[in-house]
């Protein structure tokens, strides 16, 4: 039988990096003349990658930003957060348990996520946490990002493993979506920074807490984990 195949999302799914994304957010903001955003209203502004988190961020505050300047902000986006990507950002609880778990398996692990892939490895080793995916797929390595399937066929693929045997495990439409285009079950974590109501996403399983995860796998992929 094929090893098993998770695939993970990393903004809301395995990190809570909302608070890192959300300051670098607001300092390029100010760099444009834009008032922050407060702390409250921030976190419905995350998911989807930088570029839409800035074009929310000066929707936000004013006048929607322009092309040019929507891609002068991400430069500057990408080349702050690079150097504050963990100053706040911390694992979810359970994580690195589960991790474990799935390692002594001999489960294959690996990241689809549409944050850029150097800054998703470089977070990836400062959560140390690096060791258990060699496979990151960003949103810049192909010409695709999630929701489209091949996002998390070309991670499969560079896993060798199973599309019949995988999982999908996020928090957002893109994920979901992205399984569901696949034909692969998904898993959605309830305390992520999806912008549609959890219960209308259509995931297969929703977990609150990673405790809850080898359940959700036992149902999922039964010969596996049953």
């Amino acid at each position: 039988m094929p090893r098993p195949t998770l695939l993970f999302d990393l903004d809301g799914t395995l990190a809570d990096t909302a608070l890192d994304l959300c300051e670098t957010m607001n300092v390029i903001l100010e760099l444009h003349g834009r008032t922050r955003v407060p702390q409250e209203r921030v976190r419905h502004l995350v998911g989807g990658g930088a570029r839409l988190l800035l074009e929310r961020g000066f929707r936000e505050t004013g006048a929607p930003a322009d092309q040019a300047q929507l891609d002068r902000s991400f430069n500057e986006f990408i080349d702050y957060y690079g150097k504050h990507i963990a100053d706040h950002t911390k694992l979810w609880p359970g994580v690195r348990d589960q991790l474990d778990r799935l390692a002594e398996r001999n489960a294959l692990l690996g990241v689809c996520t549409n944050k850029p892939e150097r800054l998703s490895r470089q977070l990836l080793e400062m959560l140390g946490i690096d060791r258990y995916f060699p496979v990151v797929i960003g949103g810049d390595t192909l010409p695709v990002k999630k929701p489209d399937p091949e996002h998390l066929f070309e991670a499969i693929r560079r896993l060798d493993g199973d599309a019949g045997h995988s999982v999908m495990v996020g928090d957002s439409d893109a994920d979901i979506e992205a399984a569901r285009n696949a034909r692969i079950p998904s898993i959605c974590v309830s305390f992520g920074y999806t912008r549609v109501p959890v219960a209308e996403l259509g995931a297969d399983v929703v977990i609150d807490h990673f405790d809850a995860f080898p359940a959700a796998l036992a149902t999922l992929l039964p010969g596996h984990f049953g």
